[in-house]
């Protein structure tokens, strides 16, 4: 039986990035079953929430879920009674126990041009985030009256052990754990049983720590110094979103959500880029990246994963430039550049 894919096409450029997804994954002969359901904003519009329990279901039942990407103007807004796009995706990570986020950053040759970081800086950078996903800030509790606020972060030691056991056994050679334990109660706890499990069961493998605020500047000012970088959900979500600055553009990096059993979710980093939606002009190569770790870590295919990513390179290599990337190729045409290597 071919393996089932639940596609979340979402808003904004989500749905003319995931279409030519589909066409990739065909012609580098992936037989793969779809089904696809509205996600984000467009399901707030039709259904009032932004995570049915039907497409929760459908994505549990799957073997990968490739998302494309959620929110827009349309939906924001500070009322807490109102449904938001992102909370689609809060759900689906709880849902699916998506706790370890996988963003590899390795800027190419043939981009490093397009990088606002000098050349010497940047190239043989080959870097890899692992982000603890379903714990921390974003998922502590909440409280809201008219003149204060607060966000509880929590952590336990067992949600710690996991995302470190990842981080260590992704590294060739190195992980920085990345923490604020000058300050944070929850980042002390985080160091003591990341040391623990680096101790007893990862002890080939260097071990240092970073406060958050030097980790951001080196990664700008050495990244080759890192290999992998693991680290809680906030600091994760924005020193990932930093280093994609070192690939020139947010519209490059492909990232992927990993559990337990259960099925991965493979998303690109960039947002939904309402701006240029409809205009043919949304850059779908992290799309296609995602969906080539979609293959290899969802559904071990990895002959058709590493040929996704080398029709990627050799497009690029030939002189294929969104917009974004400082040139006038629309989705289209970067389509075609990657199934012309296919």
């Amino acid at each position: 039986m071919a393996p089932k894919v639940v596609l979340l096409p979402g808003d904004g450029i989500g749905p003319e990035i995931i279409a030519p997804t589909v066409d990739v994954l065909a012609a580098v002969g992936a037989e793969l079953e779809y089904e696809e359901h509205a996600f984000g904003g467009a399901c707030i519009d039709a259904h009032g929430t932004a995570l049915t329990d039907e497409t929760l279901a459908a994505c549990r039942a799957s073997d990968a879920v490739l998302l494309a990407a959620v929110g827009g103007p349309k939906w924001d807004t500070t009322d807490p009674s109102k449904p938001r796009p992102e909370q689609g995706l809060l759900g689906l990570r709880k849902g699916l126990g998506l706790f370890a986020n996988l963003r590899p950053v390795r800027p190419l040759p043939a981009l490093y041009d397009a990088s606002p970081l000098k050349l010497e800086v940047i190239e043989r950078t080959d870097l890899l985030v692992v982000r603890e996903l379903t714990g921390g800030i974003y998922f502590g509790e909440k409280t809201r009256t008219q003149d204060s606020a607060s966000d509880a972060c929590v952590y336990t030691r067992e949600e710690i052990e996991r995302i470190a056991r990842v981080a260590f056994g992704a590294a060739r050679s190195r992980v920085t754990s990345v923490d604020k334990a000058n300050v944070l109660e929850t980042s002390r706890l985080w160091r003591e049983v990341v040391r623990d499990v680096h101790a007893t069961e990862f002890p080939n493998i260097e071990l240092e720590h970073l406060l958050v605020d030097n980790a951001a500047m080196r990664l700008i000012a050495a990244p080759r110094h890192f290999d992998v970088i693991l680290t809680e959900n906030m600091f994760g979500d924005i020193l990932s979103d930093e280093a994609a600055m070192l690939t020139g553009s947010i519209g490059m990096l492909p990232s992927a959500s990993l559990g337990g059993d259960g099925p991965g979710l493979f998303e690109p980093v960039h947002g939904s880029a309402p701006d240029i939606a409809g205009t043919g002009a949304a850059n779908p190569l992290a799309m296609f990246l995602s969906a080539a770790m979609m293959l290899r870590h969802g559904l071990a295919l990895e002959a058709q994963a590493a040929a996704v990513e080398s029709a990627v390179d050799r497009a690029l290599a030939e002189g294929l430039r969104t917009r974004d990337l400082g040139g006038a190729a629309t989705t289209a045409d970067a389509t075609q550049a990657v199934l012309q290597h296919l």
